[in-house]
């Protein structure tokens, strides 16, 4: 099938606490679906975990008579915590992420001084590298490397559709930050370049949306939307003129409060802490470490 004629169907999930949306992207013809960053429910006051919404995902697949064929993750987030090990395990389907990830776990094993973790990927069943190719059903699929926001982000093109989490948010709220560990704002211009570089009127569903406005959550647009409309990408005309604009924004921003709780467990593929020798699990926190 052309990719550029091929319209997956797109679900988007909308998680409040974090502000995350996530995907389920079915081909119609073949009823087979990816899963597309998966959130699992925490509580940082309590510390208790729940698979509330990744369950809700599992009943929308069931209802539709839906098989996943894939479990992805655009990046580890710094937000909230993956459940793709939790659907992986429920539904044998395996779980993929960028190649990048490897640059990721390094870096924060040394955060978080944790010398016996396998910083090798090994945690998913594939790594993308940059232009991989691969089907949902039918459905042509390939993965772009957009770094700047991470170093292990990319953006999932599925027929019409890419998937592009923090790189470009809806146009009313701009681009995404670049300052955590690994983050470069000049990378994320040229990763948004490749992403406008699609054909205009490709769907772009994006990863996060804060309601701008106090609007109601939005999440799909159009690469010509984009180009046209996004408040960062009008106001720059060259990547200088972005970096300086980013760069300031982010030295404003406060990190996100589940950053120390979510990256041991998102570079590890969604696992959570092994039990200790009383049953508990227990995250670990560098003080004073960004």
């Amino acid at each position: 099938m052309d990719a550029a004629l091929a319209k997956p169907r797109v679900r988007g999930f909308y998680d409040k606490p974090s502000g995350s949306i996530q995907y389920v992207v079915a081909d119609p013809r073949t009823r087979r679906c990816a899963i597309i960053d998966p959130v699992l429910d925490f509580d940082e006051k309590s510390g208790a975990t729940a698979t509330r919404s990744a369950d809700a995902l599992l009943d929308f697949i069931r209802e539709n008579r839906l098989e996943v064929e894939w479990v992805l993750d655009t990046h580890p987030h710094a937000d909230h915590f993956s459940a793709a090990y939790y659907l992986k395990q429920k539904t044998g389907a395996p779980a993929a992420i960028g190649q990048g990830i490897v640059d990721v776990q390094r870096l924060w094993k040394a955060i978080y001084n944790w010398p016996d973790f396998p910083a090798d990927g090994s945690q998913w069943d594939r790594l993308f590298a940059d232009g991989a190719v691969f089907t949902v059903g039918g459905i042509p699929a390939k993965v772009m490397f957009s770094p700047g926001h991470t170093l292990a982000s990319i953006t999932y093109v599925i027929g019409d559709a890419a998937f592009v989490h923090d790189t470009l948010f809806m146009p009313d709220s701009g681009t995404a930050r670049t300052d955590f560990p690994g983050g470069s704002a000049a990378r994320l211009w040229r990763s948004i370049e490749d992403i406008l570089a699609l054909p205009d009127e490709t769907r772009v569903f994006v990863g996060h949306d804060y309601q701008a406005g106090g609007r109601e959550p939005l999440w799909e647009s159009t690469v010509a939307e984009q180009k046209a409309a996004n408040i960062h990408i009008a106001a720059c005309k060259t990547e200088a003129d972005f970096v300086a604009l980013r760069e300031t924004r982010d030295k404003t921003l406060p990190m996100p409060r589940l950053i120390l709780h979510a990256l041991q467990v998102n570079m590890n593929g969604g696992r959570l802490p092994e039990p200790e020798a009383n049953g508990r699990r227990y995250l670990k926190f560098p003080l004073d470490g960004l």
